[in-house]
């Protein structure tokens, strides 16, 4: 199943009823959610001047995303979105206060990456609640799937201007500038997004027999989450590896800013790529988008300038996209019904754990191998996750989709 989807897709996808609100306070919510983790690693690594413990503080937040991901798309999934996103954005700015106070009266390590850790956990879930909600305002076929790939592309535009943003702001009189902005914008959004009608209607689904996993329990949703997986962990190892390559040429602020190039030519592509997505069967295509960008990412580790390396980054990022946009649509083939928003939230817990993993790892390589060895890792850890993948192709060759239907896919 392709999955393809056209303009006029797009078109009616977003002007759908009701849907208007919804999509522009989501857009605010989201815009900060690559900002938010690199704020803190860049704030915490100017006031310490490690970038191992700005790394490992970077990565708590991550592996707190990822528990609360699924936590709170599974409370959203039995009680409705409103109450438990108000709830979260409530903790979530207590949080980042806290973590700012201690890092101003210079808190140990310890501490930095434990209030890390409830920051990420608090963090507001508009991506899995907005990426449910359509589920809800437009019809199942090309309509939804055209959503779902705006959702990805959304996202993508984000993970351009986040970095960017926060490689500016960090750069401010006051380091903690862009964690700051990055939290009011999240919190902002995410309040309006709740308070929207359309999603105040959302009625919970009926509470399953389901077992601890959840979601996770059908082996095909475990597959997707294995492909995210090794994509965050492909990203985690250059989201380091980059801004401390600009630090060691001596233009810092730059970090960011590659991070934006990095990105740059992936939502290009994921537009055309959303129209004539290949390979065609998805258990086929999940193993090959990660295996390419994993293998154009080795190259980065060859250039001695900062423009070498930002053109290599246009090379590989034209895949970024296309995987978000893959992992989004094969939920609606292996997700158990009335389990949409944990669904998704167990892609989004997969790639923060992959991202907390590579950030972390490739924090200690930068400092005691050399930068050229974090972009080597990504390359060698990606591969061999789409090679599990690749493996695992036949639990994506028949499954159940939300609405019933047995879809063949493979």
């Amino acid at each position: 199943m392709s999955h393809s989807a056209s303009i006029a897709d797009f078109r009616a996808a977003l002007t759908a009823p009701g849907a208007r609100t919804p999509v522009l306070m989501s857009l605010l919510a989201r815009m900060p959610i690559a900002m938010v983790g690199l704020a803190l690693l860049l704030y915490v690594q100017r006031r310490t001047g490690s970038f191992t413990v700005a790394g490992f503080v970077s990565a708590g937040t991550l592996i707190g995303v990822a528990i609360g991901a699924v936590a709170q798309g599974r409370i959203m999934d039995r009680n409705g979105p409103t109450r438990p996103l108000l709830t979260t954005t409530a903790l979530f700015l207590a949080t980042v206060a806290g973590e700012i106070v201690a890092i101003e009266t210079a808190q140990p390590a310890p501490v930095l990456v434990g209030l890390g850790w409830l920051i990420g956990l608090a963090q507001p879930m508009i991506g899995s609640a907005s990426r449910a909600l359509w589920t809800h305002l437009v019809p199942a076929g090309p309509i939804r799937h055209a959503a779902f790939a705006y959702e990805a592309i959304s996202l993508e535009v984000f993970f351009i201007l986040g970095p960017a943003l926060a490689g500016v702001l960090v750069a401010a009189p006051w380091s903690g500038t862009a964690l700051v902005a990055s939290a009011a914008c999240m919190s902002t959004g995410a309040v309006g997004f709740s308070l929207t009608g359309v999603v105040r209607a959302v009625r919970p689904a009926p509470a399953g027999g389901g077992t601890l996993l959840g979601a996770l329990g059908t082996p095909g949703m475990r597959t997707v989450a294995l492909a995210a997986l090794g994509f965050g962990v492909t990203v985690g190892f250059v989201e380091v590896a980059v801004p401390a390559a600009a630090t060691k040429a001596g233009h810092a602020p730059l970090g960011g800013v590659m991070l934006a190039a990095w990105s740059l030519t992936s939502v290009i592509f994921g537009i055309w790529y959303a129209a004539h997505p290949w390979p065609r069967p998805v258990s086929l295509r999940l193993p090959f988008l990660l295996g390419v960008f994993a293998l154009l990412v080795a190259p980065m580790a060859i250039p001695s300038s900062l423009v070498g390396l930002a053109l290599l980054s246009l090379v590989a990022g034209m895949w970024i996209t296309p995987q978000s946009t893959t992992h989004s649509t094969s939920i609606e083939l292996v997700a158990p019904a009335g389990a949409a928003t944990e669904a998704f939230g167990w892609v989004v817990t997969a790639v923060t754990i992959g991202l907390a993993a590579g950030q972390s790892t490739s924090g200690y390589l930068v400092e005691h191998v050399g930068v050229w060895s974090s972009f080597v890792a990504s390359s060698v850890a990606g591969s061999v996750i789409a090679v599990t993948v690749f493996a695992r192709r036949r639990t994506l060759a028949e499954q159940r989709s939300p609405q019933g239907e047995l879809v063949t896919v493979g």
